[in-house]
Formats: structure tokens, sequence, C-alpha cells
């Protein structure tokens, strides 16, 4: 499985982006998918994933209310709207998957390459 993520960059404190990952190899409904951040001030998290149906959702209570992941399993396509943010959320910002269903814990099985997301105060 190859994830290829898009979106990101630089936006101003209280502003919005939204990330893309397509996933190419397999059907995208046959994984969980879910979005994992590194900055320098903590270890990798993650914040917001999803069951293979995008039915459940799972978000780090850093970012309740303010991100919201998606899917489009037509397209393969798992998204990340980033909304209110914060210089806090600076961090590169991975997309990750894990065969099956359901929400996995600990290490995604596969991962995209990572983009930087600057939230500027």
């Amino acid at each position: 499985v190859q994830l290829v993520e898009s979106g990101g960059g630089w936006v101003q404190a209280g502003g919005s982006l939204r990330r893309s990952c397509v996933a190419s190899g397999r059907t995208s409904s046959r994984y969980a998918m879910g979005w994992c951040c590194q900055s320098p001030r903590k270890d990798r998290e993650y914040v917001a994933r999803s069951s293979g149906s995008g039915i459940t959702t799972l978000y780090a209570d850093s970012v309740k209310a303010r991100f919201t992941i998606s899917r489009d399993n037509a397209k393969n396509t798992v998204y990340l709207r980033m909304n209110s943010l914060k210089p806090e959320d600076t961090a590169v910002y991975y997309c990750a998957a894990n065969d099956g269903e359901g929400i996995w814990y600990g290490r995604a099985g596969y991962w995209g390459q990572g983009t930087q997301v600057t939230v500027s105060s």
C-alpha cells in the first residue's frame, strides 16, 4: 500500500487547511486510516483516525471540534479538515493506514511521506 499526501503548508492562526491522502495498491475501504503529527515539542501522536467504513472516528483531545477526518472510499482517499488552527498545531503531519476495518492502536502498518504544516501567530 502506498499513501500519497497533498495539502498542508503555511497558514495564519485561526485559518484552515485541508489535507488529502490517496491510497493505492488495494481498496481503501479495507483499511482504517488516519493522521498523525510530530512536532519538536512532543512525540508522534495520532490526531484523527477513521475506521474503514468511516463510521467510527477518533480524535486527539487537542484537536476535537477543530479537525474533521473523512473519507471517500470510491476515491481511495482520506481527508483531514483542519479549522481554527493554532501555532501549537505546527508539526509534520503523516497519513497512516492499517489493515482491517477497525481503528488501530499502536504503530500503523503504512505511512505517507509527511508534510509540514506551519501555523503562524
